[in-house]
């Protein structure tokens, strides 16, 4: 019997993170872990900010953190991150409407600074009044939504975390997990969801990059073989 009619068929390499990839189901793996990682460090940087400033409060026998933090906090933001970046390419398969405008690493960095920028600016701008500032804020992670996704999934998907992310934050303020200084919108700040919508947009945005370069990577493999 030939060699080759031996020899199983050995799977393509696809994994664009580490070289000894096979399986697409790991790839997964691997761009949830390299997400997580992500979400855990910009919510340690942003929510650094918030507490400087004092726009949230934490008690004190759970500061743990050496950013002077709830240790809960970034796990649960790298966990919400992970999600989300899976969520938008996955849905952008289910529709059939793959994302194609501005994909390129430049573009979801800029997002990025974009979307610290707004974070930024609802800890350290002064504004006459929360109105002034929610608007703002809006209008700015609307502004993020329009200049680096553009797509209707990327939007309600944004709005629907949004008003998720905001309903769980109602929830851990009103049982004394942590608490807002002058809220205005039931329990929390009138400009959280702002910052929620821009936080998915952006999540969404690494995530559909890295699905994309993977993608890229599967498909120069198999043309090259």
């Amino acid at each position: 019997m030939a060699e080759n009619d031996v020899m199983p068929t050995l799977p393509k390499k696809c994994g664009p993170y580490i070289s000894s990839v096979t399986s697409r189901g790991m790839n997964l793996v691997i761009r949830g872990i390299v997400l997580f990682f992500i979400g855990v460090f910009l919510a340690l940087v942003l929510n650094l900010l918030q507490i400087q400033r004092n726009v949230t409060l934490f008690p004190p026998d759970v500061i743990t953190s050496i950013f002077s933090s709830a240790w809960w906090v970034p796990p649960c933001c790298g966990t919400a991150s992970a999600v989300i970046g899976l969520l938008y390419p996955c849905m952008d398969r289910h529709l059939g409407e793959p994302h194609k405008f501005k994909r390129e690493w430049s573009s979801v960095m800029r997002c990025v600074a974009v979307f610290v920028g707004i974070n930024h600016a609802s800890a350290k701008v002064d504004f006459a009044n929360n109105i002034q500032l929610s608007l703002t804020l809006a209008a700015l992670s609307i502004g993020l939504w329009w200049t680096f996704d553009r797509s209707r999934s990327g939007f309600g998907l944004g709005v629907g975390i949004a008003f998720l992310a905001t309903l769980v934050s109602q929830l851990l303020v009103y049982n004394g997990v942590y608490q807002y200084t002058s809220p205005d919108f039931l329990y929390v700040r009138s400009w959280l969801p702002c910052i929620f919508f821009a936080g998915g947009i952006t999540m969404g945005n690494i995530g559909r990059q890295l699905a994309m370069y993977e993608c890229k990577v599967i498909a120069e493999k198999s043309h090259e073989d």
